[in-house]
């Protein structure tokens, strides 16, 4: 089922991503004084957004292509994690990068730190349903 291979890769390359980000990149970026750490947060975050923006709606659209040529709710249960996470992005995290994205560098402190900790801590979220996801057309593609 080529279509559900591609559901799976690009939740699989979501999944990836946001993992990266939680586990990799920003512990290292947490290793930097509070401006350089904003500093380096705001492009990333942008090109961030991007891909996983994409990768999210990709993921969900494959999810019930598959699901609708199948029949396999496992495919449309992925599709719904991947889609998850724009409202998640929108309502739980959006405010807290709004926070961080205003915030001049020149004012970076103590208080930007605990937000792009927070941050990853809601970003991790992203990471979690996106694992649910590639679980879920594994689970579809396994019946195939």
């Amino acid at each position: 089922m080529f279509v559900g291979l591609l559901a799976l890769t690009a939740a699989a390359l979501f999944t990836g991503a946001a993992f990266y980000i939680n586990f990799a990149e920003q512990p290292a970026r947490l290793t930097l004084d509070d401006r350089a750490l904003l500093a380096q947060w705001k492009p990333a975050y942008k090109r961030g957004y991007s891909m996983q923006a994409t990768l999210a709606i990709v993921g969900f659209l494959l999810g019930l292509l598959a699901w609708w040529l199948t029949g396999r709710i496992a495919f449309v249960i992925g599709g719904v994690l991947m889609a998850a996470n724009w409202p998640w992005t929108v309502f739980g995290i959006m405010p807290t990068n709004r926070t961080l994205m205003a915030t001049d560098l020149s004012d970076a402190a103590a208080n930007t730190r605990a937000l792009l900790t927070k941050w990853n801590g809601l970003h991790a979220v992203r990471t979690v349903l996106g694992s649910l996801a590639v679980v879920f057309f594994l689970v579809a593609l396994r019946r195939a």
